[in-house]
């Protein structure tokens, strides 16, 4: 049953709900409790060479370390790192080959920056297992929702970080065949909120929704999600938009990955404006400002009186 007992309560949230009203406001990370009341970025650092925005590509420990050192100062809140590239139609490598790139990366960037919050992006179980136990890695962000590794949310269980849940049907190769929805927010909700419960069973409590925009969803399904990405509050988690020089924008501006820079951040103002607590970017700096001048225009929450002395 849909969250909230009927479409017709679910569809009123698109148009009666405030942003933030609804969503879990303090979120676990590494043993401190981060208020997301300020929505924080999260920096992609990709070790795979075939990540679809070719300028994020980067290759040796220098490239590596110094968009760590670039993303830190400027703002980003986690450093996601990620080995395994999910544009649509890509190959998956091995998981052998997936820790050969992972492992160096992580290993460099626990040694130059040990106090950041670093994000592993795999789909594998055991991969994270390994970021989380051998280099502390603090957060799992997981492109399949569970789906490509059965032994996901019971390692995330056991492994005690918070959890990113992605949308996604099928995989790189056949999600984009997989578009037929009977309503897409509504259809999106129930899948996250059905797999929220399995994890929360599991004791998994901290745990980010991310709708999916560009996996399993054509051109205008991904602007219907953004317009109505506030509807996905019911879930009462934080959301994280994935939006940063995705397809979605290429198209809407007859422009290629690296000139979508200020379509992107035009998104992500839609996105805060919806509700999203964690925009996950190539482009620190102005998805940081995005965020600053957004902080400007809406009112900020009273803190609990359990969380004043924080």
């Amino acid at each position: 049953m849909l969250l909230g007992g009927s479409l017709d309560f679910f569809v009123s949230l698109q148009t009666e709900t405030s942003p933030s009203v609804l969503m879990q406001r303090f979120l676990n990370i590494g043993g401190v409790l981060h208020d997301l009341s300020v929505p924080c970025v999260m920096a992609v650092l990709n070790v795979t060479p075939d990540s679809f925005f070719s300028s994020s590509r980067l290759e040796g420990e220098q490239q590596l370390a110094e968009a760590a050192d670039r993303a830190l100062a400027e703002g980003a809140a986690l450093l996601d790192v990620g080995a395994c590239s999910t544009r649509p139609g890509s190959p998956q490598p091995s998981a052998e080959e997936e820790w050969k790139r992972l492992e160096p990366a992580l290993r460099l960037l626990r040694s130059r920056f040990p106090d950041a919050l670093l994000s592993v992006d795999t789909y594998r179980a055991e991969i994270a297992r390994r970021a989380v136990t051998c280099y502390g890695v603090q957060l799992v962000n997981d492109v399949t929702g569970g789906e490509g590794d059965a032994g996901m949310f019971p390692t995330v269980a056991d492994l005690h970080v918070p959890y990113v849940l992605t949308h996604m049907r099928g995989t790189p190769q056949t999600m984009q065949q997989l578009t037929d929805y009977d309503n897409l927010l509504a259809d999106i909700t129930d899948w996250l909120q059905r797999r929220i419960d399995r994890l929360h069973r599991l004791g998994v409590t901290d745990v980010i929704a991310d709708p999916g925009f560009g996996l399993a969803k054509t051109t205008e399904q991904n602007w219907q999600l953004l317009a109505g990405l506030r509807c996905l509050q019911v879930l009462d988690v934080p959301l994280l938009a994935g939006l940063s020089r995705k397809s979605m924008i290429q198209q809407a501006l007859s422009c290629t990955a690296d000139e979508a820079l200020n379509g992107t951040t035009a998104a992500h103002m839609v996105a805060l404006r919806e509700g999203a607590s964690f925009l996950r970017v190539h482009d620190v700096r102005p998805a940081v400002e995005a965020i600053r001048i957004h902080l400007l225009t809406v009112p900020q929450p009273a803190v609990p009186p359990q969380y004043a002395t924080l």
